[in-house]
């Protein structure tokens, strides 16, 4: 539903190709209402396949729905004699058993499907090595781990990039608006930067509020509870006396569940606290991670075995992370040396005590936790896949 990114859409080696969503068919049981939807959603996304250029390869990013699309994408490699890649980002089953529960007839169903037509493809990639290890054993598919890197365009932000994002959010939403008009009729103020009128340097406001970001799909795999909670911990630090700053959370995105939790947010009343839920376009949600000064992840794999790809950009952005324990997490999450790592939310809500004591001081954990993001110099994107996939392909370069 979103407008892809400026650079997808000036590539000349991309092309978009959409495909209309099925809306409208509430007749029948909800069993004959999916069939249906599947079947559709087949034909569609078969015609489509057939109507490109003959490929080499097709590339399946196997995030859910995987039902019908592993299948789909293995006929049209038949027609097109293409190689099928399929890209193992998480199992639908899994996702489908957090609404359904795991022993639901349509989950066996899905989890047989995904077994059975994954063994087909002739590459695979996965995103840890616990989901490598779990491919082979319960699926006997061989796949080589490819983790996910961020883009080139998630970054720290230049100050006054930040200044012009805060003053372009400040026009739809309140916490970004500068508590009180500047003495200097010539200055921009929002709440966190300050231009001034004659040199136009911008500066950070001082007693500014701290930004703390999330971004989410408003799913069950994510309760977001356990943040709402953890922020009236922070209001209560706050007080009793404790020397931490104002806050303003943003969280990002568009989901089922966003709605649910909005109504949550409305009835909580914080003196310190402001939080505001904005969908971003494309260009502005990494400008908006560069320029935060700590990101929350709240999601937990449905199968255990993937990684949370906000983490990644927000990694790619240099910014610390407190991330909700699950199996692998470890993989990507560094306790103590680029994040910490929270099991519920009274832990979180000390961590968010501990990281912005005194803020903004440069010696505290949020400080080193930064620089170590610094120093990594992960790979990015682009690179890794260079140096991953293109000789699984045969490719030299």
């Amino acid at each position: 539903e979103s407008r892809p990114h400026r650079d997808v859409l000036r590539s000349a080696h991309i092309r978009l190709v959409p495909v209309a969503e099925l809306r409208g068919l509430r007749v029948g049981p909800k069993l004959f209402q999916y069939v249906i939807k599947v079947l559709v959603q087949s034909v569609q996304l078969l015609y489509t396949l057939l109507r490109i250029d003959q490929p080499s390869y097709i590339l399946l990013q196997q995030n859910p729905p995987g039902l019908p699309s592993i299948a789909v994408a293995w006929v049209a490699g038949l027609f097109w004699r293409s190689k099928l890649i399929i890209d193992w980002h998480n199992y639908g089953y899994t996702i489908m058993s957090l609404s359904h529960g795991r022993n639901h007839p349509l989950v066996q169903i899905a989890k047989w499907y995904e077994k059975l037509f994954g063994r087909l493809s002739d590459y695979n990639l996965c995103v840890t090595d616990a989901m490598k290890e779990d491919l082979w054993l319960n699926c006997n598919i061989k796949a080589v781990t490819l983790y996910d890197k961020p883009a080139s365009y998630f970054k720290e932000t230049p100050l006054d990039l930040r200044h012009s994002l805060y003053m372009k959010l400040a026009r739809d939403y309140e916490p970004f608006r500068a508590g009180a008009e500047p003495v200097d009729c010539h200055a921009e103020r929002s709440a966190f930067t300050e231009r001034d009128g004659r040199d136009g340097r911008v500066v950070q406001s001082r007693g500014r509020p701290a930004l703390l970001i999330s971004s989410t799909s408003w799913t069950e795999d994510e309760d977001f509870s356990v943040l709402l909670k953890a922020l009236e911990g922070y209001e209560r630090f706050i007080d009793e006396g404790a020397k931490l700053p104002a806050l303003v959370c943003v969280i990002t995105g568009k989901g089922p569940l966003k709605d649910y939790y909005n109504g949550l947010i409305q009835k909580l009343h914080f003196k310190h606290i402001q939080i505001c839920t904005p969908w971003l376009e494309a260009e502005d949600y990494p400008l908006l991670l560069g320029s935060a000064d700590l990101g929350v992840c709240l999601h937990k794999s449905s199968s255990g075995l993937d990684l949370p790809m906000k983490v990644v950009d927000m990694f790619g952005c240099c910014l610390p992370v407190c991330a909700i324990y699950f199996e692998c997490l470890h993989e990507l999450v560094k306790h103590n040396e680029n994040g910490l790592i929270f099991r519920d939310s009274s832990e979180l809500a000390e961590q968010l005590k501990m990281l912005f004591w005194e803020f903004p001081n440069l010696e505290g954990k949020l400080h080193s936790f930064r620089q170590n993001l610094r120093a990594s110099k992960e790979l990015r994107w682009d690179e890794s896949w260079d140096q991953t996939v293109l000789p699984l392909l045969g490719h030299k370069e």
